[in-house]
């Protein structure tokens, strides 16, 4: 037997011989340390002929490869041994509960959107997704809002050197959609949006909306109060009325702002609802043909309806809550009143 191979066969006698890791630990220092056994034979290596060379410095690879192979599964059945002595060592029951674990929760926001993502798909409605930093011509031009409207100002529109902006709606994913998918349509798009607004107990830069959009044949002013009421009462949680205002939005004729009974004063008349009784929750209404001919549809041939419903407001009439600045203070008492799990 080579003085190799009687290395490598004392070695292995040794790491199956290891009672424990510290031993273990003692054998792979004996043999792969610097100072080792399989070391030192690999140091004789410049002085052997340059033809025996190649065979040696394989031999020695192959022993290295070998003990560490061996080393690593006399570890783990070592920790192994190790972890099954104490198990059943005296005084240990697995059956005790363990300690209590802290989690988390979902945000209110992220909570509701998946109840809603739940109700418009049990309605047939799909979940699309859009850019948050958004061309001019999809946040703007092709949902019919000109040049000169103000929400082309900088005060309400965060503006990107180089042209595009931070999506002020959910609205260009309509665009997106028709362009993309055609029609027959029913889409939702929940997310971010953002406007240079002055953060107050009812405003802030930084929101969530989600839109709706459904293109069809013969679509009219039932289809979109019919599903709205239905959404909104599955969300609320309690039977509500609504009711349709005109409104102007560009990218709508005719256009609404639809407004639920409020609340809090169950119609009275609070300061929430501004004495009114009412909330206002979104704004909707009929597609523009103009926005329909944008996406690649003839208004001759489909119609349409859509809205933008805001997140953070729902929550708020759902829940109460009074101060939209709670939604991103970061205060965990806040958060942790929606705990669901």
């Amino acid at each position: 037997m080579s003085a190799l191979a009687e290395l490598e066969a004392r070695a292995l006698g040794e790491i199956r011989g290891a009672t424990d890791l510290a031993e273990l630990k003692r054998v792979e220092q004996a043999f792969l340390g610097k100072k080792g056994e399989l070391t030192q034979q690999l140091k004789q290596l410049s002085s052997l002929p340059k033809e025996e060379r190649p065979a040696f410095g394989k031999a020695v690879n192959d022993c290295k490869v070998s003990l560490t192979k061996a080393l690593e599964a006399r570890e783990r059945e070592l920790k192994a041994e190790e972890l099954s002595a104490r198990l059943s060592s005296e005084g240990f029951d697995p059956t005790e509960p363990g300690s209590p674990v802290p989690y988390g929760t979902l945000h209110p926001i992220t909570q509701i959107t998946e109840e809603l993502v739940d109700v418009f798909q049990g309605l047939g409605f799909s979940w699309l997704d859009g850019p948050e930093v958004e061309f001019e011509y999809y946040n703007f031009d092709a949902l019919g809002i000109p040049g000169d409207h103000p929400a082309r100002e900088s005060h309400d529109t965060f503006w990107l050197r180089d042209g595009n902006v931070l999506r002020t709606h959910t609205s260009p994913v309509q665009i997106r959609a028709m362009e993309r998918f055609g029609a027959p349509l029913s889409v939702i798009v929940p997310g971010r949006c953002f406007r240079n607004e002055t953060v107050d107990a009812s405003h802030e830069h930084t929101f969530y909306q989600m839109e709706g959009l459904m293109v069809g044949r013969d679509i009219s002013v039932p289809h979109l109060i019919y599903t709205m009421k239905t959404c909104l009462r599955e969300i609320l949680r309690r039977d509500i009325e609504v009711r349709l205002r005109p409104g102007y939005f560009p990218f709508v004729e005719p256009g609404f702002e639809l407004d639920v009974n409020c609340p809090f004063c169950e119609g009275e008349g609070c300061k929430v609802c501004k004495q009114s009784g009412w909330i206002e929750m979104l704004p909707c209404g009929m597609v523009h043909p103009d926005v329909l001919r944008s996406g690649g549809l003839d208004p001759e041939e489909w119609t349409g309806f859509a809205f933008g419903l805001g997140l953070q407001r729902l929550v708020m009439v759902r829940y109460g809550i009074n101060d939209i600045r709670d939604f991103t203070g970061g205060d965990l008492r806040f958060l942790k009143q929606f705990n669901r799990i």
